[in-house]
Parts: structure tokens; C-alpha cells; sequence
């Protein structure tokens, strides 16, 4: 599998937008109190595509893998180092983790379903998924300044279906309303706060940006701007400003392993530690 010059092993790279996600893209307490749950007693967690951190449980002992070397480097200092090493290609022997956990990862990874398996082979118990699901992007008002952004994240993030299928066993899909003042910058966090994504470095702080024709961001800022100035944008929209959630696409998903077969045996040769 190829990888960028940072090492960044998915379609974006990191190396030339992640320099400021750790500002941008900090984790909101209620998705955290979330994957806790989803966690349940793991005290053993794999975090992958663990990017700066965020969302790593602090009162767990956390394994994070993470290629891009932009991404690794923001890390704080009081999180353990990341591996270098991508999804498709966990090196840890089979059941080594009692959870593992992904955010924001999938639709980066150049094989979802190798990815998802590997979580699978190196995992006791749950493997827990936070992503968006493509069918419910359109509800987003950007669709309508960029609906190129839309297309392109609805591209890249995989259908739920796909991921349940991929992982196997009993998958339970948790909808994740979005707060207000939700502090992980996402697009669909500005979903009341318009004025923020007129920033260029929330929008960079969000890949798909870097996918769209040259032109796009330029046209996005103009007629944003034009209907906050005129009014326009709060006629239509404005009910969001004072929302208390937005119901958008994120999904958590968790997945238990049905029997202890689907996670291996934790003897094959070609699953130890590499």
C-alpha cells in the first residue's frame, strides 16, 4: 500500500493540511462519554488511526497506531507515543486488546474491509466505530454553498451496512446528536455557528476541503459571506443558531464479536507481532 512522504496511509495528506487539527478538531465531551460507554470495563484499548489524540481515554491503557508523522507529532506529551503502522496492517497478535476503537478513521483507509478485520483478528471484546454516515450528509446546510464538499465526503465515507459487514457479529448503531457548541471541529459542528467555518483553518482542519476543484473554497466564502452580511443566511437557517443538537450524520458504531472464532486464536504464525 503506497504512503505519502508523512506517511499518511489514506487519500488525504496530512503532511500539508494536519498541521492545525489540534486546534480545530479537539474532542467534545459528549461523543467521549459515548465511546466510554461503548468501551464498557476494555481496560486494554487499541486506538486506531489515532491521529493527536483525541477522544484516547485517559483512565485506560491506550495503544494508539497512527502512519501520518504530522499527526503523530501533535500529540501531547502526557499521551503514550504512537505506533506507525496503518489498519490493514495491525502488528499485534491476535485478542491482544480487550476494545479497540477508531474516530474519524475509516473512510481514510485504503482497505476498509482489511482494516476492519484486522480490529477484528487483534480484539476481545468490542470494536467501537465514530463516523459519519453519507446518507444523511445532505442535511448539512453546506450543501448548498458547496455541494461539492457534500458529494465528496458522501464519496468517501463508507455506507454503515458496509462496516457491519466488514466487522462482523452483533453491531449496534448509536446516533450521535451534534451540541451547539460542539468543540470537535467537523463541518457539521458549525451547524449553528456559520460565521466559524469562513475561517480558513476550520475548513482545512476538515479533508475534504482538499479534494474539491480550485475555485470552490473562493465561491463558498463569497456567498456565505454575502448572506450572513444580507440576512439571507439566518431567514433560512437561522433556528440553528439556538438549537441545542443537530441531528446530522454521526454514527457511533460498536461492534461485539459473536464468538470467540471471528477473533481468532491468537496462535497463527502470521498474526504475531511484527
Amino acid at each position: 500500500m503506497s504512503r505519502t512522504g508523512d506517511g499518511s496511509a489514506g487519500d488525504a495528506d496530512y503532511g500539508r493540511i494536519g498541521a492545525g487539527y489540534r486546534s480545530y478538531r479537539r474532542p467534545e465531551p459528549e461523543f467521549e462519554a459515548a465511546i466510554a460507554v461503548a468501551l464498557g470495563p476494555a481496560r486494554m484499548v487499541l486506538n486506531v488511526g489515532a491521529g493527536a489524540g483525541s477522544y484516547e481515554p485517559a483512565d485506560r491503557e491506550v495503544t494508539a497506531v497512527e502512519p501520518s508523522a504530522e499527526m503523530r507529532a501533535q500529540r501531547p506529551r502526557d499521551l503514550p507515543e504512537a505506533i506507525d503502522a496503518t489498519a490493514e496492517h495491525l502488528p499485534f497478535a491476535d485478542r491482544s486488546f480487550d476494545a479497540a476503537m477508531t474516530t474519524f478513521s475509516v473512510h481514510q483507509w485504503r482497505d476498509l474491509e482489511a482494516g476492519l478485520r484486522e480490529m477484528r483478528r487483534v480484539t476481545r471484546g468490542p470494536v467501537v466505530i465514530m463516523t459519519c454516515d453519507p446518507t444523511r450528509l445532505h442535511r448539512f446546510w453546506v450543501t448548498e454553498y458547496a455541494p461539492e464538499v457534500i458529494a465528496t465526503e458522501a464519496r468517501r465515507y463508507p455506507p454503515v451496512d458496509r462496516i457491519a459487514a466488514a466487522l462482523g457479529g452483533g453491531v449496534e448503531r448509536v446516533d450521535l446528536p451534534i451540541p451547539l457548541h460542539c468543540v470537535d471541529g467537523f463541518s457539521e459542528a458549525y451547524f449553528g455557528r456559520p460565521e466559524a467555518l469562513l475561517d480558513p483553518g476550520a475548513r482545512t482542519a476538515n479533508s475534504a476541503w482538499s479534494f474539491v476543484p480550485a475555485g470552490v473554497e473562493e465561491r463558498f466564502v463569497s456567498a456565505l459571506a454575502g448572506d450572513l452580511d444580507s440576512g439571507a443566511g439566518d431567514a433560512r437557517h437561522g433556528a440553528l443558531r439556538t438549537a441545542d443538537h443537530f441531528h446530522g450524520s454521526l454514527v457511533l458504531l460498536v461492534s461485539t464479536p459473536s464468538s470467540a472464532s471471528e477473533v481468532g486464536d491468537g496462535t497463527a504464525e502470521e498474526h504475531r507481532r511484527r
